[in-house]
């Protein structure tokens, strides 16, 4: 894929293993090191992805008309610079909730505006055909740091203390920032525009663009709904499993730790599904096999074979999700312009952080009315509808003429 590629899949790849090693951290360290109640760790999880997604939505257009590396850069060292105030804040005895929720928003904001800006500069670095190939190889990372994070983060807490993980993120994005730096090579200039003065109606020009794509339609409503749905059963499973099924801690990590490996197989067999069987056909079938498995968590039962069952359905959920996922990445960028790529992809990730944080606390509030197996079930049979929204493509559907740009020397990246 060469070197440029490589220096920027090693960033994503250091700066996702440091987020997997602090994964949830924020709500550990509420309960251990500030004695927090459920609804304060609850407001916690919920307000601050949903407050730092409304934060985003300026930037996109900001980010549109801008070199993109020098703000991926700036993202990761606006994340580094907030999360090192939480050790600091902790080693002086000052760290507070409030704390907590800011550096939340700060983040969230600033993956959103990281997220949209890398997603254009990476259509910018590599060829069209090798696109599904560099989603693919960020997929793997991200399942492989998933897989080492959470387990190495729980033992870094259990040495070091609550926030020892805190750092060890803050430092990721700082070696992130470095090695977006060595990425190196010329970027072209934006096209010009005052952008200054930004518009209310240029705040919208993303989810325009996405309602108004034969292409990406479907495929935005059939993420934001499966995403979400997969995600709001995890909060009543945890109460299922650590409270009345009784798991152990231990138990309940490795129940999904395990099941991680096949996102490593669902990003390995991405990119042959699709040479062989296209990639709409691969889009509908990896919805739909993502659907059919969350509804049998709602009949977990205790000891072994419970834990077995939780395995084997997490395993199903994560490989089917892991084929889709590169390929949906790879689609939207396909049928995308160039000069609307990063307003884009920042609408996309700001409805689907509100969204989910809205859904995870209604469900929420669901499983408290009717207990955590009804709330599960109702999730999994919504969940089984998702894949009628992507039920047939349009047949004028066709990408983008204008998918990659030519660098500034006149040539591609060599491969």
């Amino acid at each position: 894929m060469g070197r440029r590629f490589g220096w920027l899949w090693a960033a994503y790849s250091v700066s996702a293993l440091g987020t997997w090693l602090a994964f949830d951290v924020f709500s550990v360290i509420a309960v251990i090191a500030l004695h927090a109640d459920s609804a304060e760790v609850a407001l916690l999880a919920a307000t601050g992805p949903a407050v730092g997604a409304v934060a985003a939505v300026p930037l996109g257009p900001w980010v549109e008309f801008r070199r993109k590396r020098p703000v991926m850069m700036a993202m990761d060292l606006v994340r580094f610079a907030a999360l090192l105030t939480v050790p600091a804040a902790y080693a002086l005895g000052a760290l507070g909730l409030g704390q907590l929720l800011l550096v939340s928003v700060v983040v969230a904001a600033a993956d959103i505006t990281f997220n949209a800006a890398s997603g254009a500069f990476l259509k910018s670095l590599v060829p069209a055909d090798r696109l599904l190939t560099a989603n693919a190889r960020f997929e793997s990372a991200n399942w492989t740091a998933l897989v080492l994070g959470p387990p190495l983060g729980g033992a870094a807490i259990g040495l070091f203390g609550p926030v020892a993980t805190v750092a060890a993120n803050a430092v990721s994005f700082l070696l992130s920032a470095l090695g977006i730096r060595a990425v190196g090579g010329g970027e072209p200039r934006p096209a010009h525009r005052d952008v200054q003065r930004l518009r209310a109606a240029d705040l919208l020009d993303g989810w325009r663009h996405i309602l108004t794509s034969p292409a990406l339609r479907p495929l935005f409503f059939n993420s934001l709904a499966g995403n979400a749905l997969i995600m709001v059963a995890a909060p009543p499973l945890a109460v299922l499993m650590l409270g009345p099924l009784g798991f152990a801690p231990w138990q309940y990590g490795l129940a999904f730790a395990v099941p991680c490996l096949g996102g490593l197989l669902g990003a390995r067999i991405a990119r042959p599904l699709v040479a062989r069987y296209g990639q709409w056909r691969v889009l509908r079938a990896a919805s739909a096999l993502r659907a059919v498995w969350p509804l049998g968590l709602a009949f977990v039962g205790p000891g072994l074979p419970g834990l077995l069952l939780v395995m084997a359905l997490e395993f199903g959920v994560i490989t089917s999700s892991a084929v889709y996922s590169p390929v949906y990445a790879t689609r939207r960028l396909e049928h995308t312009p160039d000069d609307r790529v990063a307003r884009t992809l920042s609408a996309w990730s700001v409805t689907g952080k509100a969204t989910t944080a809205a859904m995870t606390a209604l469900w929420g509030l669901l499983a408290s009315l009717t207990g955590p197996r009804t709330a599960i079930a109702l999730a999994g049979i919504l969940l089984l509808a998702t894949p009628l929204l992507l039920l047939r493509e349009t047949a004028t559907v066709r990408p983008s003429p204008a998918t990659v740009p030519p660098s500034p020397g006149g040539s591609r990246p060599s491969r």
